[in-house]
């Protein structure tokens, strides 16, 4: 074209950059190229910039690549929907997903925010990778992107209904939580309710895993009003298993944020339930008082632990649960009152409630730190007998303390035990070690 004095157009530069777009060449002549479209007074267009990108980006050369994005977003132009996907793969490949955010959080500031909409399936994808690394900031661009899907089929005509999987929120939560990411949380929630159209309740494990959520942000109110959700919805089905309640296991996340500031948060949320058990309507609630009596026996606060179970029947008029006895049991022997927790223990059998293997396993545990293995050993016989089934941390506390007391008779009745449930118990170094000990004084 210069040996006919001609000067080449915006089209004629694309053209090239498509051949090397085909060819996939790699190299500086693609940068040189855009610059020399400068100098010419050729502006690049769109095309030009995407294909750049797109070329940079097959050649693995991402941050060359962002360079170009940022002058595409900054000319007005778009990034076309090829070249975002490509950009997903290269970026997730390369482990890259800060870069990723970063090109998405770009694409919001710009016009482009409006008509950004990954393919479904893409948007899933970008979820999924973001929830497996706990990248909270990416996880919340894919929800938002869902979210766009959702809203769109709602508002066409005839309606197109999509709904996201309920384990990719509860993910999701699980996300929020652990990076503290109170908007992931929201978001995760509004893309559920959308999805769920109010057809049933979200799943126990949406909820606790939402309680979590909150619970980990120190959010204690909301993770309250959740709970409060999760009664209403679960705690008259006669399906339910009594752990879902359980301030030793499914509530647990709520027990430790009750106690995070000690007293001084456990009394704020005692005083706040005790409020709300008289406004209107009134919200009563046994579930939540259990995770404060726990977290009052966590912090070694006997006197507080007892003072709020006494409050259920008391001032609330309630009736105590199961989990209520064993977080009293727990408060009890953390203290070494063993025979507190035994009179506990006693009193909720004459009342007819059925202990489970919590309690048998918080019984064990009172005797152990008092150093009886004798006793802790019944108590397991005793759970036997009632159909539990010791689990295999418990059976190892009782071994270790009869290694310790070289009290080899009942080390022998635990392994039998062990042998009975077929739990592998392993070796216990010290115990085989002053056996030898022993043998060798009596032989030597």
């Amino acid at each position: 074209m210069q040996e006919y004095q001609i000067m080449p157009n915006t089209a004629s530069y694309n053209l090239v950059l498509k051949a090397m777009y085909q060819a996939r060449e790699c190299g500086g002549r693609r940068e040189k190229l855009i610059d020399r479209m400068l100098q010419t007074g050729s502006v690049p267009d769109d095309e030009s910039y995407n294909l750049v990108i797109g070329l940079l980006i097959t050649m693995n050369q991402i941050d060359s690549a962002l360079k170009y994005m940022d002058l595409t977003l900054k000319s007005g132009y778009m990034v076309s929907m090829n070249v975002f996907t490509d950009c997903v793969r290269s970026c997730v490949t390369a482990g890259r997903l800060d870069v990723l955010a970063s090109i998405i959080e770009k694409c919001k500031t710009t016009d482009q925010n409006k008509s950004l909409c990954p393919p479904w399936n893409l948007c899933n994808y970008i979820a999924d990778v973001a929830l497996q690394a706990d990248h909270s900031k990416l996880a919340f661009f894919a929800l938002e992107f869902l979210f766009r899907w959702i809203a769109r089929g709602e508002n066409a005509r005839p309606p197109v209904l999509l709904s996201v999987d309920e384990g990719l929120v509860v993910s999701a939560f699980g996300t929020a939580g652990r990076t503290f990411d109170s908007t992931l949380s929201d978001a995760a929630w509004s893309i559920l309710r959308h999805s769920l159209r109010q057809k049933r309740a979200p799943s126990p494990e949406t909820y606790l895993s939402k309680i979590f959520s909150h619970a980990s942000s120190g959010q204690l109110q909301r993770a309250f009003s959740t709970l409060s959700e999760f009664e209403n919805a679960y705690i008259n089905s006669g399906e339910v298993d009594e752990e879902l309640f359980s301030p030793f296991t499914s509530l647990y996340p709520l027990v430790v944020a009750c106690c995070k500031n000690g007293f001084a948060t456990l009394d704020s949320v005692y005083v706040q339930l005790e409020n709300l058990s008289k406004a209107d309507p009134p919200y009563k609630s046994v579930a939540a008082l259990n995770c404060v009596i726990l977290g009052c026996a966590n912090i070694w606060d006997l006197d507080r632990a007892y003072e709020t179970f006494e409050a259920i029947s008391g001032k609330l008029g309630m009736v105590p649960d199961i989990h209520s006895y064993n977080a009293l049991i727990c408060a009890f022997g953390k203290l070494k009152k063993t025979s507190e927790a035994s009179k506990v223990f006693e009193h909720l059998v004459s009342l007819g409630v059925k202990p489970n293997a919590t309690t048998c396993t918080l019984l064990v545990d009172a005797h152990l730190v008092n150093r009886d293995q004798k006793a802790a050993l019944s108590v397991v016989d005793e759970m036997v007998n009632a159909g539990f089934t010791p689990s295999k941390q418990t059976l190892k506390k009782v071994r270790r303390r009869c290694s310790r007391e070289m009290d080899f008779d009942n080390d022998e009745k635990v392994q039998s035990l062990a042998r009975q449930f077929k739990l592998r118990m392993g070796s216990e170094v010290r115990r085989d070690a002053l056996q030898l000990g022993i043998q060798c004084r009596i032989l030597g």
